[in-house]
């Protein structure tokens, strides 16, 4: 039995992939997956508004579904369309998270506002132990609207100040301030939000509109017109008005294919220049009626109109629109998602082997760990095909090639050695950096528009890239050290033979990581020169560049030197995730030089976090030999013959 076990964790592991595949079935009458595949403008890019409901779920309240008063889970389409239609109605939704205690008092909200009350006793005894939560944070917009003018006078108290000086409170208030911000130009993007039926106000100005633009050309011409007119004219302007400067999504795509794309219109320009040109958009009273659909719950209407919206815009932005059913697609499939779980189980397969059935879990981890890599390197490429771009273009997506690096070094590794060990430092890495990836896009969308220095195939695809695959073959190494100390120090499985091929791996890997390291660092002077007009400047991403190609330098001489041994080789490797770390993400922490990206306080606590048990560990390799065994006898029992 035990020898198809390895092929059973990869039918089962293909089984779930091929589930996250299967398109989700729309579970009301309404056509939600076309609406939600339904291309706009935003940021410079077009994409769904299946991408539009998610990052915007993700930016309010860190997760893509939400649960409404009554305890149905709304899908991420169903609360866009309650946001764009029915306003009234997602006011009422618990989704915006707010942590901090100070910023719920400007609410008038307190600690006994976030407790849960469940209704049985079995759920309140299981939220007392734990099982269930106590606490929610989440608020609906109703409960903050008689504050938002005490947040918006906190928010200018904390705006000169610079985002790295702030205290809890003011980073809280930014925080929530933007999120206010988004939901609310969300509203406004596709409805006047006192409007009881937007469509039959357009259908009102369809058939006043000639009498309108009469009067304002009258007007501006100086003859004699309909005052009376003039004003109902004057009148519909103004509703549009909010529409026009608040609005996030540029619904209303250009009459002419392959237009520029600041000619891509939102609502409320689209009806504003009906005056001008005399008919009404027709995409505007498309979407108007999908939302006079929606309110009534009119289902068959709502998939009309989602229908001959598509069909009109499949003959002018084709591919546009196959990009956004691809990019629909690809969210519900989640393949990064999907990936992490897997590497979860790789690694405790593989720290499984080292107990019991070695080989048969091993070969398990290692083809759970090739079916990961595969979701994953599926969802780099998809990404890659959406952007038109190279694989790394921003922090998220160098998150995703650190892992994928990683993982395909620990694949080879584990094909030659077949210990296992590759299988676990791979499946550790790529959970984590998944996972980091994954805090990283709750700042919204992770495929944004290059900033111009950036914009660049030939060097994101050169210099980028080299730069990242040393990145991540550096953590490797680090992470291959800390398996040998852990193994040495906690368990008896550290024997002669485990011990010299860690060292061969760490070696062949610094030297990996060195030879990138080094080759991107001059590429990214060569880039530097033509974008600057300098090939070094001190910039800090530079020092942190360089400072890995030297502490890379300085472990392979240490070794070809005969400095350090074993354990003094993997303990300079583990502060190598120290150097990396640093020169990742520690350059954005500090605001200066022409590679900052932002300061991020969570993400600062996090590095200082991993710093620090990087040092930890490093103290622990550095104990003396009789400690590590009186540590395993302890454990274990008397020790066998392990390295020193």
């Amino acid at each position: 039995m035990k020898r198809f076990l390895p092929f059973l964790a990869l039918i089962l592991g293909l089984a779930y992939v091929g589930s996250t595949l299967i398109p989700a079935r729309d579970k009301s009458e309404f056509d939600l997956r076309g609406f939600a595949r339904l291309p706009v403008l935003v940021d410079g890019r077009i994409k769904p508004l299946d991408t539009i409901a998610r990052n915007s779920l993700l930016v309010l309240q860190g997760r893509q579904r939400l649960v409404a008063p009554d305890g149905a889970t709304l899908s991420s389409a169903e609360w866009l369309l309650d946001v764009l239609f029915n306003p009234g109605l997602a006011d009422q939704y618990k989704d915006f998270r707010i942590d901090n205690a100070d910023v719920l008092s400007l609410f008038n909200l307190s600690e006994e506002d976030t407790e849960i009350h469940y209704q049985s006793s079995a759920q309140r005894t299981m939220a007392s132990l734990g099982l269930l939560p106590s606490r929610s944070y989440l608020f609906s917009f109703d409960q903050l609207r008689n504050g938002l003018s005490e947040l918006e006078r906190q928010m200018k108290l904390a705006d000169p100040v610079e985002e790295a000086a702030r205290s809890p409170f003011q980073r809280e208030v930014a925080k929530l301030y933007q999120r206010v911000i988004l939901y609310n130009r969300l509203k406004a993007a596709v409805n006047v939000e006192d409007s009881p039926d937007l469509l039959a106000e357009i259908l009102r100005l369809k058939e006043m509109l000639p009498a309108f633009t009469t009067a304002l050309r009258d007007k501006e011409a100086g003859r004699p017109y309909s005052e009376e007119t003039y004003k109902m004219a004057a009148a519909f302007r103004d509703r549009f008005q909010f529409m026009r400067e608040a609005g996030l999504l540029l619904l209303i795509p250009p009459a002419v294919e392959n237009s520029a794309p600041n000619a891509w219109q939102n609502m409320g320009d689209a009806l504003a220049g009906s005056f001008a040109t005399g008919f009404v958009n027709p995409e505007a009273m498309a979407y108007a009626g999908l939302g006079h659909a929606w309110r009534l719950k009119q289902p068959q209407d709502f998939n009309e109109v989602v229908r001959l919206l598509t069909a009109q815009l499949a003959r002018r932005f084709g591919p546009e629109l196959q990009k956004c059913r691809a990019e629909a697609a690809f969210n519900h499939a989640q393949p990064f998602y999907t990936s992490m779980g897997l590497y979860m189980l790789v690694f405790l397969l593989a720290v499984g082997s080292w107990l019991k059935w070695p080989d048969t879990l091993q070969r398990s981890a290692f083809w759970l760990m090739a079916l990961a890599f595969f979701a994953a390197t599926i969802g780099i490429i998809v990404r890659m095909w959406l952007e038109a771009r190279p694989p790394v273009t921003n922090l998220y997506s160098s998150a995703l090639f650190v892992g994928w690096v990683a993982v395909a070094l620990c694949l080879a590794l584990e094909k030659i050695y077949r210990n296992s060990i590759g299988a676990a430092a791979g499946g550790m890495i790529g959970f984590c950096t998944l996972i980091i990836a994954h805090h990283l896009s709750l700042n919204g969308d992770t495929m944004e528009m290059m900033r111009a220095v950036l914009d660049s195939n030939f060097w994101l695809t050169t210099h980028v890239l080299t730069i990242v695959i040393g990145y991540g073959a550096t953590f490797l190494a680090g992470f291959l050290a800390i398996i040998y100390i852990f193994r040495g120090v906690l368990t008896k499985s550290l024997t002669h033979e485990t011990a010299d091929a860690l060292t061969r791996m760490v070696y062949g890997i610094v030297c990996f990581a060195t030879l990138f390291s080094l080759v991107g660092t001059v590429l990214g002077g060569i880039w530097a020169d033509q974008s600057w007009g300098r090939f070094w400047g001190w910039d800090p991403k530079e020092n942190g560049a360089l400072i890995i190609v030297l502490w890379n330098a300085i472990i392979l001489h240490c070794r070809w030197g005969g400095l350090v041994r074993q354990r003094g080789l993997m303990m300079l490797a583990v502060f190598g995730n120290v150097v990396t770390s640093w020169s990742w993400f520690g350059v954005n922490m500090l605001g200066v030089g022409l590679h900052s990206y932002g300061f991020m306080q969570s993400a600062f606590y996090w590095l200082i976090a991993f710093v620090t048990s990087q040092l930890l560990i490093i103290g622990l390799a550095a104990l003396p030999q009789e400690k590590w065994r009186s540590f395993r006898q302890a454990a274990h029992g008397p020790p066998d013959a392990a390295t020193s």
